[in-house]
């Protein structure tokens, strides 16, 4: 447990401080997968003109 004193409010400062890189490294590795995604689901502009299936 976190004491509620000065003291546990800067650790717990610090540790939020670290965890929010984290996230923000987390949400990066997700975004960056999105380019790979995309080619996964790539469909053929000339097969849909021809009326293909």
């Amino acid at each position: 447990m976190v004491p509620d004193s000065v003291y546990g409010a800067i650790l717990l400062s610090i540790i939020d401080f670290f965890l929010s890189f984290a996230i923000i490294a987390g949400i990066g590795a997700v975004l960056s997968f999105f380019p790979y995604l995309n080619r996964l689901g790539e469909i053929d502009e000339k097969k849909l003109r021809e009326g293909g299936h």
